[in-house]
């Protein structure tokens, strides 16, 4: 891939994106080179970005809100702050699991995916502090209704990962329009 175009976003965020209300707040934590920021502002979002890197984050900039934080050795940056969507890709910090679950707002969406245990036997992350154990995502998710959860090996590169999509449902949404398993045509 050339060094000018940003990653493509997870093809499980992608799946999922219909789920988000549209043109609602996203947050995307650990952002990285912002994937995500940049695609779901294309998308019409308003994007909030937390990440450590400085750097990483400057580019970011003009799309939304970009957060410098070191979420894992200081206080979370956003206390008491919700999103329509909280996504997070490749990233686990388990004392910030509720408060990521917390971060959701009534009828918002949380879409998750990280590595899991078995990834050790094939490369990077191996150590367990970065593995999900088995249904470890789902526990954490509780409060929300789920709507999509995987546990398992995938090719292409070879890693294990847990994935959910799951909402914070309120008495306003329309249940089965929440609960689409698939894009609307």
């Amino acid at each position: 891939m050339p060094q000018n175009l940003p990653a493509a976003p997870s093809p499980w965020i992608e799946r999922w994106a219909h789920l988000l209300p549209q043109g609602g707040s996203v947050l995307d934590v650990a952002c990285g080179a912002g994937r995500h920021v940049r695609w779901l502002h294309a998308r019409g979002h308003r994007v909030t970005g937390v990440d450590r890197d400085a750097a990483a984050l400057a580019p970011l900039q003009a799309l939304g809100e970009m957060v410098c934080a070191d979420i894992e050795g200081g206080p979370w940056p956003l206390p008491g702050r919700r999103f329509d969507a909280v996504v997070v890709t490749n990233y686990l910090w388990r004392p910030l699991l509720p408060v990521l679950v917390a971060s959701v707002a009534p009828g918002g969406v949380l879409l998750y995916e990280t590595f899991a245990a078995g990834n050790e036997r094939l490369g990077r992350p191996a150590r367990p502090e970065f593995l999900l154990r088995p249904g470890e995502l789902l526990a954490a998710c509780t409060g929300l209704r789920t709507v999509a959860f995987e546990d398992g090996y995938l090719d292409s590169p070879a890693r294990c990962m847990q994935r959910v999509a799951a909402l914070r449902e309120d008495a306003e949404s329309a249940p089965l329009e929440r609960l689409r398993l698939q894009p609307p045509l």
